[in-house]
């Protein structure tokens, strides 16, 4: 029996196909998902998902999210999602460079909308670096 898998981001269905499993990262800790899970709806949380079809594996970057979990159908609703193989290194490396010196350039208890803004690109950046540096080793 398979599983079903959909990946919506607020721009477009990223993924929808039959898989094998799928491991995301979850609140507390990575969790799978195999055919006939049962029933559930849990919070994604940035870090990485990995879907496995066929032997093969994918990795992608996700965002803050929802997960459904319906039995032959598992729905990821999050705000972004990048496959690792597009994932810019550089790019993610200069986006941490600008929020370090966002942080550096606040005055202490102040702005902390930016504060939080600032630690949320270091977190999805660092999350990008980890993700494309790890299939580079593997």
């Amino acid at each position: 029996m398979p599983l079903k898998l959909e990946i919506v981001t607020p721009e477009a269905r990223i993924f929808s196909d039959e898989v094998d499993t799928v491991v995301l990262p979850g609140y507390e800790g990575e969790m799978g998902v195999l055919p006939a899970h049962s029933n559930l709806v849990t919070t994604l949380v940035p870090g990485e998902l990995r879907i496995t079809k066929g032997g093969k594996t994918t990795e992608l970057a996700v965002g803050d999210g929802l997960v459904e979990v319906t039995g032959s159908v598992t729905r990821i609703l999050t705000d972004s999602a990048i496959d690792s193989e597009k994932i810019d290194e550089k790019a993610a490396e200069e986006a941490i460079a600008r929020a370090k010196k966002t942080l550096e350039d606040l005055k202490p208890g102040e702005h902390q909308e930016e504060v939080a803004a600032a630690m949320a690109a270091i977190q999805r950046a660092t999350i990008h670096l980890n993700i494309k540096r790890k299939r580079r080793t593997v």
